[in-house]
């Protein structure tokens, strides 16, 4: 299938039509570089508010970039055309915080009073990083991105509360200063690492261990960069149980139509 063997060079449009149609099911990093990825969040209506809340006292982790009105799943602002039902390689669905299923669609299941958040992914400043010849070991070995759960507390706002869930990339040292910087002009897909070193001190044991994604490999002179990830959320529901919450699958990301570059700018 040449679509299949080209998806890197294909347009976000063009992608989100195969994953509509079954043909990708993976990982989203590296695919559509210099476009926005993002984070899914499906609530009833009922818990809206209080996930809306938690997301403005969370920043980091949980930066809003679209909320859509209960029952409606088009985007306005991240794409024009896109389908939060089908458009997601695949859907964790958690009933009273537990994962129930794994799935490639949620269309069938939609309910009228179900609220979607879309939040920012730091699969989108990876792109910059690349360009400044800092390696994005994830890609490099075709895997997901490792992601654990900190020790470091969230604000809690009414239901929802728990630890931040962070992402690792292996920098080499002499350039971990230059990723800092380069990641800290994307505050709307997480900013700048909020952790650098030693992984003990923000409670992870082994990073050949991560609560979700794949372990990656480490090289000499590399020191372990931590950023605030959008896979808190699912850490936080399981906590909080509400009685239905539909998700991203950890590293399969909805892809916008809006450049990194615009983000930077907000």
């Amino acid at each position: 299938m040449a679509n299949m063997r080209n998806i890197y060079q294909l347009s976000p449009k063009e992608i989100r039509l195969l994953i509509r149609k079954g043909k990708w099911d993976r990982p989203t990093a590296g695919l559509a570089m210099g476009y926005a990825q993002a984070n899914l969040v499906i609530l009833p209506e009922r818990y809206a508010f209080d996930f809306l809340l938690f997301c403005q006292r969370n920043p980091r982790p949980c930066p809003l970039l679209e909320v859509l009105e209960p029952g409606q799943y088009r985007t306005k602002f991240l794409s024009k055309d896109a389908d939060v039902r089908t458009d997601i390689p695949r859907y964790n669905i958690y009933r009273k915080g537990q994962l129930e299923a794994t799935v490639k669609e949620i269309k069938g299941l939609w309910e009228k009073d179900w609220v979607s958040f879309l939040l920012g992914c730091s699969f989108s400043f990876e792109e910059a990083l690349l360009r400044a010849g800092i390696p994005i070991r994830h890609i490099e070995e075709k895997k997901n991105v490792p992601m654990y759960i900190t020790n470091i507390p969230c604000e809690p706002a009414g239901l929802f509360k728990g630890p931040m869930v962070v992402t690792m990339r292996p920098i080499p040292s002499e350039k971990v200063s230059l990723a800092v910087q380069i990641t800290s002009r994307y505050r709307m897909v997480h900013g700048a690492p909020v952790h650098i070193g030693d992984p003990r001190r923000i409670g992870i044991k082994n990073l050949r261990e991560p609560d979700f994604g794949d372990p990656v490999t480490m090289y000499k002179g590399e020191v372990p960069c931590f950023w605030a990830c959008g896979v808190t959320p699912q850490s936080v529901v399981m906590k909080a149980k509400p009685e239905l919450c539909i998700t991203h699958a950890p590293g399969h990301m909805f892809i916008s139509d809006l450049l990194n570059e615009e983000l930077a700018s907000f």
